[in-house]
């Protein structure tokens, strides 16, 4: 669990995240620890904030992001980590999301511990009494009129923060001003509800991607058997049309055989069937051709045989071989 703890002076952030470390088994990071660490350690971000320090400057954000990277990288925040004090403005917020993402980390929660600081200032004047009563010298800043400057540094830089993580949706908000077994309660109550929602949240996601994958598997399945059923049918009505083509092409060859073979014998009945009509009827009318002209042969000898017996003679002789001839010709048409 990654968490980051935002409230004012005083408000107890401190005491909570001892607490949070305890329960949770995380490690609490404080820039202010973390920079001492990294300057004793002598690593290199380390050595560069050990110069700003010395000269009196302030450490840039870039320097304190880095410090934090080294810091998340070490095993005993595997388990996650509590930024106390860190970040206090807006930049550092956004520079601290950007390294979480290039780790492919990220928040799980924006604790804001929401005070009154009229409340605040009563306390701190409170314990400063308690202590002098007992004997005890109270710290430089503690005291109300430092915590009034320190509660306004921390409106003008850190509230703005609210309004970052608010809109981002990290932020929980909790009343600082119950007892402090009280607080720690409730922020407890939060994060449990907070994991519930990630872990139904996860377990949708989860089920979400194996649906996608079981509906792509299904869609492939069914593209395949698509595809193979498509290829079959098509097949066989390819072999289907060639062989009906190859059929086509056979008996429409057989058939152009079987009209031609029938042509060329009714061609050659035909000319045998024309002779032998002819030949009947010849033999027909040769016989009446020959008598027809014989009589008129005769009628033409008798009217001549007056006035030319000679012409009339030699005209019935060219009948008889006109007739013979005919008669000839019958004859061997019929052979």
């Amino acid at each position: 669990m990654r968490l980051i703890l935002l409230g004012p002076p005083g408000a107890g952030k401190g005491t909570q995240a001892a607490r949070l470390v305890q329960q949770y088994g995380i490690v609490q990071l404080s820039t202010g620890d973390m920079l001492r660490a990294a300057v004793a350690a002598g690593t290199p971000v380390g050595l560069k904030a050990k110069d700003i320090m010395a000269s009196g400057g302030l450490v840039p954000d870039e320097v304190v992001i880095g410090i934090i990277s080294d810091r998340i990288e070490q095993p005993d925040a595997a388990n996650g980590f509590i930024l106390d004090g860190f970040p206090r403005t807006v930049p550092q917020a956004e520079a601290l999301d950007q390294l979480l993402k290039d780790k492919k980390l990220a928040l799980d929660a924006v604790v804001e511990l929401r005070v009154n600081e009229g409340a605040l200032l009563a306390r701190v004047e409170t314990r400063v009494a308690e202590m002098r009563e007992r004997g005890e010298e109270p710290r430089a800043d503690d005291n109300a009129e430092a915590l009034a400057k320190r509660l306004s540094a921390y409106r003008a830089q850190t509230e703005p923060l609210v309004e970052y993580y608010s809109e981002k949706r990290k932020l929980l908000t909790v009343d600082g001003m119950m007892t402090i077994d009280e607080v720690t309660r409730e922020i407890g109550r939060i994060l449990e509800a907070l994991g519930e929602a990630n872990d139904k949240k996860a377990a949708k996601s989860s089920a979400a991607k194996r649906a996608v994958k079981k509906t792509a598997k299904k869609l492939a399945k069914g593209a395949k058997a698509a595809a193979a059923g498509k290829a079959s049918t098509k097949s066989p009505a390819k072999k289907a049309s060639a062989k009906k083509a190859v059929s086509g092409k056979s008996s429409s060859k057989a058939g152009s055989a079987k009209t031609a073979g029938k042509k060329v014998a009714s061609g050659l009945k035909k000319p045998a069937k024309a002779p032998k009509k002819t030949g009947k009827k010849s033999a027909k009318v040769a016989p009446k051709a020959a008598a027809k002209a014989a009589k008129k042969g005769a009628k033409t000898k008798s009217k001549s045989a007056g006035k030319a017996p000679k012409r009339g003679a030699k005209a019935a002789k060219k009948a008889a071989k006109t007739v013979a001839k005919k008669a000839k010709k019958v004859t061997k048409k019929r052979a």
